[in-house]
């Protein structure tokens, strides 16, 4: 066996490849398509070949679809009038009707003509379902291939997911999960999603079958290259996975390709203890930083949350993944590449073949299929195919020894070590943490970490981190604070005070991953353009998350919001002091000054004619939630239904109106420091 040096080099040489060819129009004769649902999948940050303009349907198609969509939804109220039926085989009639709105909100996103006949197809099957419900006797929770759905936590949306069950499936045993993410698919609506599961065929090549349910998500269309909402529609469906079928939560593998292999990155490497392996085919790399040479340093730190998701490559430590592609796939290998040379870094050599190469030290696995583009050779299928075996057959076990680095308390956890408080957010983190003697004693090192929690610590006597040894009293938890260089043990849980923390940490944008309520101003404002604006950017993210994250944000008038709100949701407050009520309760309680005057933030004063904050911070009626003013997500339009969704205004911003326009100008922006202070 040999190992390839440098790698650096062959990474370099790469990117200079991809900057000059364009990538060919079609795999070779000898590849297959990673999945049917992959064809035409983007290389790149685009498709491969021009994709046709979306069909507008015809009034009588959409006059049919509403037909259709009011049935299910009549035959959905009386099933829940009459409590009969079990609730979750009524959210999988309601995804129906659901579907059948989003077509009726979002007309323009039909692929083709075939993808009308689809919907028809697909609603009436809806309406067949609510049928056989209301008779006692559903069918579609019979077969290999079924539609199931949820409901979102995060905006009541009603999703679907696709389910293949092996053959010989035996509900009295613990079964392994495949969890499949498809590559592009920007007009795949729930009807289409519906539709080509129930009737695709197995793949080519197919995957090997080991016993596995597999699981493929819907992710919201495209869910911003699986982040934001499309993130969470991964664990929300691998939930509801769980509540139907017997699944061994120890031996759950992620899947992905193409623009599911980018989500694929990030998802493992962000949360390593979630599977016991991951298979991810391609995925672009982020060129948003050399793509915008204007953006704030605030803005570039950002990023590094998953733009930058080849150096979380370290966190392979503890996870076996297998990066693969096809040889002349340029634009997409280097995700790989750069993975791999990563972990070169890390200490972690590659021996083997240029096309079969393992990592020492670390179970990472490194492939290539031969003369391939965009695709997977039938010899890298039956790799990937033992490599799932052969971690799927052993079963995830906690570790003695683990690495982890993170750049964000979002991303804080792995197996018994959870990253609690950083030094400083979008500078590198790290632990290396090792136990002996049964988890009696423990050896850590860390980088930029104040604050870390060490779980299955029940025989923890001795804890030696960063050349300080602490004697501790053994405990399900046990939580060290470092102040200044000095380590200590601390009660467990959340530091009293405000520091930035797990979910509790921004920017603006993080407040989209969990439940959340837009508050709508119904009062006299002090300012009536300063309103309008404000309302127009709620009507814009409304409008964008529903079209593309496929629901719609829940919302409410300022006066009718209540305490149960501020418990269970962020609150997101559209407006003024002068015309949303709730903003005037906090007005003084958070980092900034507004009068009808002026708005001062730190040293800095702005008229409050024209401009007016927008910001996340820590909400002073309940901590444990985010307050955010006067945005939705603060990224591109164009990044919602693409690659990367990239947050632009960090924890707080100065905006100006723009007459007419759905965003205000951004006139200043910036991050808290640790303590949700303004930076000196």
């Amino acid at each position: 066996m040999k190992r390839l040096l440098p790698l650096a080099t062959l990474v370099a040489s790469l990117i200079a490849q991809t900057a000059m060819a364009q990538p060919p129009a079609s795999p070779a004769p000898a590849a297959s398509a990673a999945t049917p649902a992959a064809a035409g999948a983007a290389r790149g940050r685009g498709p491969a070949t021009p994709a046709p303009a979306p069909l507008q349907a015809k009034p009588e198609e959409l006059a049919k679809i509403k037909s259709q969509t009011v049935e299910i939804e009549s035959l959905v109220q009386a099933l829940k009038k009459a409590r009969q039926a079990d609730p979750v085989l009524v959210t999988d009639v309601e995804a129906y009707a659901h579907a059948g709105r989003m077509l009726l909100e979002n007309s323009d996103m039909f692929a083709n003509q075939a993808s009308v006949e689809h919907a028809f197809a697909t609603l009436d099957q809806g309406i067949e379902r609510a049928k056989q419900l209301q008779a006692g006797q559903p069918q579609w929770n019979q077969g290999k291939r079924q539609i199931h759905a949820y409901t979102s936590a995060i905006d009541g949306a009603v999703l679907p997911y696709g389910i293949t069950l092996p053959e010989n499936y035996d509900p009295s045993k613990p079964t392994r999960l495949y969890v499949w993410l498809h590559g592009r698919q920007n007009t795949t609506t729930e009807t289409e999603f519906i539709y080509s599961h129930l009737r695709r065929g197995a793949g080519n090549p197919p995957v090997a079958d080991q016993g596995q349910i597999q699981l493929d998500c819907f992710g919201r269309i495209n869910g911003a290259g699986w982040h934001w909402a499309g993130e969470m529609d991964i664990f929300e469906a691998i939930a509801a996975v769980k509540r139907r079928f017997n699944i061994d939560d120890k031996r759950i593998v992620l899947r992905g390709f193409s623009q599911g292999g980018e989500g694929a990155w990030h998802i493992s490497l962000h949360y390593p203890d979630r599977f016991v392996a991951a298979e991810i085919g391609a995925g672009t790399v982020s060129r948003t930083a050399e793509q915008h040479p204007e953006f704030k340093p605030y803005q570039l730190a950002t990023l590094r949350i998953w733009e930058n998701i080849s150096e979380w490559a370290l966190n392979v430590h503890n996870l076996p993944l297998a990066g693969h592609d096809g040889e002349t796939d340029l634009g997409q290998l280097e995700s790989s590449l750069r993975a791999r040379a990563q972990l070169e870094k890390e200490g972690y050599p590659s021996v083997g073949e240029r096309d079969y190469l393992r990592s020492q030290g670390v179970p990472g696995l490194w492939m290539q299929s031969l003369a391939t583009g965009h695709g997977t050779s039938p010899l890298v299928r039956q790799r990937l195919d033992a490599f799932l075996k052969e971690w799927g057959d052993k079963g995830q076990s906690s570790p003695d020894h683990i690495r982890f680095l993170t750049y964000t308390t979002r991303y804080n956890r792995d197996y018994w070590v959870s990253l609690d408080g950083l030094g400083k957010h979008y500078e590198r983190a790290e632990v290396d943490a090792k136990r002996a003697d049964g988890g009696a004693s423990f050896d850590i090192k860390t980088k930029n970490l104040t604050r870390l929690a060490l779980r299955e610590t029940t025989n923890a006597r001795e804890i030696k981190i960063d050349g300080q040894t602490l004697q501790v009293k053994a405990a399900p938890e046990i939580t060290l604070n470092r102040d200044g260089a000095v380590w200590q043990v601390v009660n467990n849980g959340v530091a009293a005070g405000l520091h930035k923390t797990h979910a509790l940490q921004g920017p603006i944008d993080d407040a989209f991953l969990d439940p959340f309520l837009l508050v709508r101003p119904t009062g006299t404002p002090w300012n009536d353009e300063v309103n309008q604006q404000a309302l127009r950017t709620m009507a814009r993210f409304d409008r964008l998350w529903g079209k593309f994250f496929r629901g719609h944000p829940f919302v409410k008038d300022d006066k009718d919001v209540t305490p149960e709100d501020f418990a269970k949701y962020h609150v997101v407050l559209f407006g003024d002091p002068g015309s949303n009520s709730w903003i005037a309760q906090l007005n003084g309680k958070l980092p900034f000054k507004w009068t009808k005057q002026n708005v001062t933030l730190g040293t800095e004063t702005f008229a409050a004619s024209e401009n007016y904050p927008a910001m996340i911070y820590p909400n002073p009626l309940n901590p444990a939630k985010y307050v955010v003013l006067n945005t939705g997500l603060t990224i591109e339009d164009r990044g919602y239904n693409g690659d990367y969704g990239t947050p632009l205004w960090g924890d707080y911003a100065i905006v100006k109106v723009k007459a007419g326009a759905p965003v205000p100008d951004l006139v200043t922006g910036g991050l808290f420091d640790e303590n949700w202070q303004l930076p000196k």
